[in-house]
C-alpha cells in the first residue's frame, strides 16, 4: 500500500472547511443561541474525530507537541474560512454602498424633478391669473360698451364704409382674443392639474427613497461592523496561527533530543531481541549437539503452526484497529518512519491480555514506548516469535513468568510517546518487526 504523507491531514482540512463555511457566516438572534450552540457542540465533535485521524500521523510524537501540531492544523483549516468570509463581507459592503449611491441618485433626482414642476406650475399658476385678469377686463369693457360688441353695432355704427371696416375688424379681434384667452386658460389648467398628480406621484416616490436610504444606511452599517468582526477574526487567527507555530517550534526543539532518545531506545531493542533469538538459537544448537552425541535426531522446535496464532489483546469486542502498520511520513518531523506495529483502540485503564502463551521477558517502562510488556513465545513455524504491549498504565505480570493466551498482563495507558490511551502491539519475528494485523485472530 503507498502510503499518503497528507492524507489525514488534508482531510481534516476539508471536514474543517465544510463544517465552518456553514457555520461562521451567520450571526444568531437571542432565539438562536441553544440551536447554535448544539451546532456548534456537534462541529466540536467532528472536529475531534478529524483530530482523532490526524493522531495516526502523529504515532510516537510527545503529546503536548502532538497536541499543539493538531490544533495549529485547526487554525489553518480555519483561517482560509475566515478570509473567505471578510471577502464576502467586504463585497456585501461595497454592494451595499454601491445600492445607496444609486438611491441616493435616484433620490436627486427625484428631488430635482419636484423643484421642475414645482416651478413650471408657479410659473403656469401665474400666466393663468394673468389671462383670467384680461378676460376679466374684457367682460368689464364690453359690459361698458367699451368693445365693438357685434358686427350689427359695427354697421348701425359706422359713418363711413372704412370706419365700418375698421370697428368690424376690431369688434372680430376682440372676439377673437377673448376666445383664445378661454381657450389657454383651459389648457394651463388642464396642464397644472397633470402635474400636480405627477408632483403628487414624485413627492411619494421621495418619501419611498428617504426611508429606502434610512434602511440602506442602517444595513450598510451593519454590514460594515460584521465585515470588521470578520477583519478581527482572522486577525485573531493569524496571530493565534503565528504564537502555535512559534510554540511548536519551541517544543520541537525540546523534542529532538528525547527523538534521538527514542531511535536509541528502538535500536537498544533490536539489539536485546536480537541476544533473545540469538540465545534461543544456541539452545536449539546445543540440543542438537547433545542428541547427535548421543546419537538421536535434532530436536526441530517448529513451534504452533496457526496462521493467527494471536487472539485479540484488548478488552474491546470485536478488536478496532486505529492505525496500521506501516511507513508514513511525520508531518513535524518531515521525515518517512516506519510505524512498526499496529495500534489498537482501548480505553484508559482497561484490561490487557496475552495474545498468545509464552514467557515474560520482562515488564518495565522503556523510554517512547512507555510500560512495555515484552512476551517470548518461542517457535511459530519454525521461526522465533515475540510480541510486545506498549503504553501501558500498571502491569499484572512481571519478567519471566509464564503466562496463557488471554490472561491479564496489565491496564492500556498513555505513557511514553502517546497522545491518547491506545494499545501499541508489536510482533517479531526472528527478532524482526512484522505486521501484527494478520496474525491475530478476530
Amino acid at each position: 500500500m503507498t502510503p499518503r504523507p497528507r492524507h489525514a491531514r488534508a482531510a481534516l482540512a476539508a471536514l474543517l472547511g465544510a463544517l465552518l463555511v456553514g457555520g461562521l457566516m451567520t450571526p444568531a438572534t437571542a432565539d438562536e443561541y441553544d440551536d447554535q450552540r448544539a451546532a456548534t457542540e456537534q462541529r466540536q465533535r467532528e472536529v475531534d474525530a478529524a483530530k482523532d485521524a490526524l493522531a495516526e500521523q502523529l504515532e510516537g510524537t510527545d503529546a503536548a507537541l502532538a497536541q499543539t501540531y493538531a490544533e495549529l492544523t485547526v487554525i489553518e483549516a480555519q483561517i482560509p474560512v475566515a478570509e473567505q468570509e471578510l471577502a464576502a463581507a467586504e463585497a456585501l459592503v461595497a454592494e451595499l454602498q454601491r445600492q445607496a449611491a444609486l438611491i441616493a441618485q435616484r433620490l436627486t433626482d427625484a428631488e430635482a424633478e419636484e423643484a421642475s414642476i414645482s416651478a413650471q406650475i408657479e410659473a403656469d399658476t401665474a400666466r393663468a391669473d394673468v389671462t383670467r385678469t384680461a378676460i376679466g377686463e374684457m367682460a368689464r369693457d364690453a359690459y361698458r360698451g367699451d368693445l365693438a360688441a357685434s358686427s350689427l353695432s359695427a354697421v348701425l355704427d359706422a359713418e363711413s364704409t372704412d370706419d365700418f371696416v375698421e370697428q368690424s375688424a376690431m369688434a372680430s379681434t376682440a372676439l377673437r382674443t377673448q376666445t383664445q384667452a378661454l381657450r389657454d386658460l383651459e389648457q394651463i389648467n388642464g396642464v397644472n392639474r397633470n402635474r400636480e398628480v405627477r408632483l403628487t406621484a414624485v413627492r411619494e416616490q421621495i418619501t419611498a427613497l428617504k426611508a429606502e436610504a434610512d434602511a440602506k444606511v442602517v444595513e450598510a452599517e451593519a454590514a460594515r461592523v460584521a465585515a470588521e468582526e470578520r477583519k478581527t477574526a482572522l486577525v485573531n487567527l493569524q496571530a493565534e496561527q503565528q504564537a502555535k507555530a512559534q510554540l511548536m517550534e519551541t517544543q520541537k526543539a525540546t523534542q529532538l533530543s528525547k527523538k534521538a532518545e527514542l531511535e536509541a531506545q528502538e535500536a537498544a531493542l533490536a539489539r536485546d531481541l536480537a541476544a533473545i533469538v540469538a540465545a534461543q538459537e544456541a539452545e536449539r544448537a546445543r540440543l542438537a549437539a547433545e542428541a547427535a552425541a548421543a546419537g538421536k535426531p535434532a530436536p526441530n522446535p517448529t513451534g504452533s503452526t496457526a496462521s493467527a496464532p494471536f487472539i485479540n489483546p484488548s478488552s474491546v469486542s470485536p478488536m478496532v484497529v486505529t492505525s496500521s502498520y506501516g511507513q508514513r511520513f511525520h508531518p513535524i518531523w518531515k521525515e518517512w518512519r516506519l510505524h512498526a506495529g499496529t495500534d489498537i483502540r482501548t480505553w484508559c485503564g482497561t484490561p490487557l491480555y496475552a495474545g498468545a502463551s509464552g514467557t515474560v521477558e520482562w515488564a518495565r517502562a522503556r523510554s517512547g514506548y512507555g510500560n512495555q510488556v515484552m512476551i517470548n513465545h518461542g517457535y511459530w513455524n519454525g521461526k522465533s516469535l515475540m510480541s510486545s504491549y506498549n503504553h501501558m498504565t500498571s502491569f499484572a505480570v512481571r519478567g519471566g513468568q509464564q503466562v496463557s493466551q488471554g490472561q491479564l498482563i496489565g491496564y492500556s495507558g498513555n505513557t511514553g510517546t502517546s497522545a491518547a490511551c491506545h494499545l501499541h502491539l508489536e510482533v517479531y519475528v526472528n527478532g524482526a518487526t512484522v505486521d501484527p494485523r494478520p496474525m491475530i485472530n478476530g
